[in-house]
């Protein structure tokens, strides 16, 4: 996995390596000449080619700057445009690199082929204003391919947030490791493609909690069959979903779990609704359950779960339930008696709306699977907060739930109960379409019950998805349905298992 730092991670990794006796002039003119050549590989060679330098007055400015110096040599018309102060700007004329003030910004952009956006960093916070606002604007309307040093500036390099002007990049050049803005939506929409340049830092300083999910993690994480398995070897799964209006939830999740490879999947739903989902899936071991008047689990089918609960390796409880009636009573008992694994889902993390703390006094090992209003809900904070802080905040939830939570979402984030927070890549908008949730939990569950770490569960089946929804949505486009995502989970796993990287 691949750390990602904060700002203040990357100002730790600048001091540590300079203890180390490496001067960060040494660094700068390595990371300069790094922004350069990916300016060179965008535009094809420097012959006939122009490159504007926007430099803004800290270390990004001079890297931009350096960048300029570089591209001259190599044969480029180079400009720098200076807003601010940034270091390395003295003798850039003599250097070739022609020095122009802000107010030529637009006309130089003009007859511009590259710009190299150096005017804000990773340290950036809020929203720009003034002549750094204006130049952010005109470099998007230039029509100018753009490489952003670190991060496109105007993203905010510890949340990947937007509050105003931010470059959209073709290219971002970061350096010694990945960063959260160009990691977390939206930032990560701006950077365009992401090279990570190394430029000296010793690898044993590059450390981080926050860790972005590679395809050969996942690949050394799935489970595979061996030749002498049978079904019940292969995972047994128990799916607690489903009610008189949310009927296409328990098959969803079913075939989630089967696309992973459990080797028998048993559904149990509210009695009334057996005769319309039983059709939609053959292959699963249905179980009616007693119903309260709204057609939803009444808390007499605690007897039959439980005796089911207890012969299978894990449980999906949540998708379809509702809240309504005895629902949440019966989820809450099931929580806090049942041995095996558990996927919480959507209506079982309503059921603890606002009461967290007992998520934690299960036995068995837990994943929950909350999307932002599910995970507002639970932990009793607007959804607003959890947009301004989502890595901090469901680093907390992870700890107080002593549990695994997989917040969805573009970048869904996966939290460990000591800390670390794993990044998923995969995925497209794709995915937006009722039902991919549910099918998530499916995966997550057969990873559980074929003998996966929580971690491990979540992490791979959330790459594994995110794939899954990607190969769907090519063939789909806005038109995939969740089955769609169901049925490419086979190819998305022999996409991982025959990736090379």
């Amino acid at each position: 996995m691949r750390p990602v730092l904060t700002a203040a991670e990357s100002r730790d990794l600048d001091r540590a390596a300079q203890e180390r006796g490496i001067r960060v002039e040494d660094l700068m003119a390595r990371a300069g000449r790094s922004v350069a050549t990916a300016a060179l590989e965008l535009c094809g060679g420097a012959y006939g080619r122009r490159v504007v330098a926007v430099c803004g007055k800290g270390n990004n400015g001079g890297d931009a700057i350096i960048a300029a110096r570089v591209l001259s040599a190599a044969g480029m018309t180079a400009t720098a445009i200076l807003i601010g102060e940034p270091p390395g700007a003295a003798g850039l004329e003599a250097a070739g690199v022609r020095v122009r003030a802000a107010s030529d910004l637009e006309r130089e952009l003009a007859r511009a082929d590259v710009v190299v956006d150096g005017i804000f960093g990773s340290g950036f916070r809020g929203g720009v204003e003034g002549p750094q606002a204006e130049a952010i604007e005109a470099i998007n309307g230039s029509g100018a391919l753009v490489v952003a040093v670190d991060v496109p500036s105007g993203v905010e390099g510890d949340t990947g947030a937007v509050r105003g002007p931010a470059v959209r990049a073709d290219v971002t050049v970061t350096f010694g490791a990945l960063k959260v803005g160009t990691v977390l939506f939206p930032g990560a929409a701006r950077a365009g493609r992401v090279v990570v340049a190394d430029i000296g830092f010793p690898g044993d300083l590059v450390r981080s909690d926050l860790l972005l999910t590679e395809a050969a993690d996942v690949r050394a994480m799935l489970p595979r069959r061996g030749p002498e398995d049978h079904k019940h070897r292969s995972g047994d799964v128990l799916v607690v979903a489903g009610s008189r209006g949310m009927t296409g939830a328990p098959a969803l999740v079913a075939q989630g779990a089967y696309r992973a490879g459990a080797g028998l999947v048993h559904v149990a739903v509210p009695g009334g609704i057996l005769a319309s989902v039983r059709p939609a899936l053959a292959e699963a071991v249905w179980l009616p359950l007693p119903e309260g008047p709204e057609g939803a689990l009444a808390a007499s089918a605690w007897d039959e779960l439980a005796e089911r609960a207890g012969r299978c390796d894990a449980i999906a409880v949540g998708p379809g339930l509702t809240t309504m009636g005895e629902t949440p009573e019966l989820v809450r008992r099931l929580v806090s008696e049942a041995p095996a694994p558990l996927v919480v889902d959507a209506d079982a993390i309503n059921a603890f709306e606002g009461r967290p703390a007992e998520l934690a006094e299960r036995p068995g090992e837990a994943v929950l699977t909350p999307h932002e209003g599910e995970f507002s809900r639970l932990f009793g904070m607007p959804v607003s907060e959890l947009a301004e802080e989502r890595v901090g905040l469901v680093r907390k939830a992870a700890a107080e739930v002593r549990g695994v939570v997989a917040l969805k979402g573009p970048r869904t984030l996966v939290a460990l109960p000591d800390g670390r927070v794993r990044v998923n890549p995969t995925g497209t908008s794709a995915l937006a379409t009722g039902g991919t949730g549910d099918v998530l939990t499916g995966i997550v569950t057969a990873f559980l019950a074929r003998g996966l770490a929580p971690e491990d569960a979540a992490t791979a089946a959330t790459f594994v998805h995110g794939l899954a929804g990607e190969i769907a949505g090519r063939r789909s486009g806005e038109g995939t349905l969740a089955s769609d995502v169901a049925a490419a989970i086979p190819e998305a796993v022999a996409q991982v298992l025959g990736a090379s990287s």
